[in-house]
């Protein structure tokens, strides 16, 4: 009797292994033309960080990641002080503005710097972006509208437009830029002519990556890559987003503990 029992006991386990929904899993295809939902790293947090620039084209010294620079782009740089990457400074002569002044970081820099869990919200017209880090929204018009050939202002994120060009591709762009900010952390420059092409593509239900192309042709001779299908995993619905502001009150407090970022001075510390 007891070897029956144990038999019994034995096929019931191994049946509900066989039909219990575990981790391996397939996930769930991808919705139709909806790339909504709280994405977060899907490599871990500090995949989106890119300390010294661009993730897949970062500021490091390595002649693999050497962008093609033109002239103009070389000259500008040359006021150009970061605190990361290969010509990283020493805290009291960054120059960054978002740094120590607090500034918007703008667009590309909010894809390619700090890059945490982000929302996006769709609606008819628009798709909205939803940044953790410095709590920055975006609007991207998805109601078929051309960018302005003429921007009539230049604005810290620009002027972004999008379109689906498949199911599960959203393809943005934009233009309008506001030269003050840096592209990236790593000190790369953008012109006025600067245009960002984001490629959002949903690869199952709980998979989205992200592809930023840069194309500005008064910095670089040719286009370049700076995020390669990024990865994002989706979170459950009712994720906590947490906040993570830029506080001008306490970034001017620790940058006078730090002897951050005085400007004035040059890059052999003086005036």
């Amino acid at each position: 009797m007891f070897k029956s029992f144990e038999a019994w006991t034995f096929g019931v386990v191994a049946a509900l292994i066989v039909v219990s929904p575990l981790s391996h899993a397939q996930p769930a295809p991808a919705p139709r033309h909806d790339i909504s939902g709280t994405w977060t790293p899907a490599r871990g947090e500090g995949d989106g960080i890119q300390g010294t620039g661009a993730r897949d084209f970062p500021e490091d010294g390595k002649p693999e990641h050497q962008l093609p620079y033109t002239a103009l782009a070389r000259e500008k740089m040359k006021d150009y002080r970061p605190g990361n990457g290969a010509r990283q400074n020493v805290p009291s002569q960054i120059n960054d503005p978002a740094v120590i002044y607090c500034d918007p970081m703008g667009m590309p820099r909010q894809d390619l710097y700090e890059l945490r869990t982000t929302q996006i919200l769709q609606t008819p017209k628009k798709v909205v972006v939803l940044y953790e880090f410095s709590k920055i929204w975006r609007v991207i018009w998805a109601d078929g509208r051309e960018l302005p050939k003429d921007p009539p202002e230049p604005r810290w994120y620009g002027y972004s437009a999008g379109k689906w060009v498949d199911d599960y591709t959203f393809v943005a762009e934009t233009t309008g830029t506001d030269e003050r900010t840096w592209l990236d952390k790593g000190g790369r420059p953008h012109s006025d002519e600067l245009r960002v092409e984001e490629r959002f593509h949903r690869v199952n239900q709980d998979l989205l990556e992200l592809t930023v192309i840069i194309d500005d042709p008064k910095m670089y001779t040719k286009t370049w890559v700076a995020l390669d299908k990024f990865p994002f995993k989706r979170l459950p619905n009712e994720f906590d987003v947490r906040e993570m502001m830029c506080s001008v009150s306490e970034y001017m407090q620790y940058n006078k503990r730090m002897g951050f970022g005085n400007p004035t001075l040059g890059t052999d510390g003086k005036k």
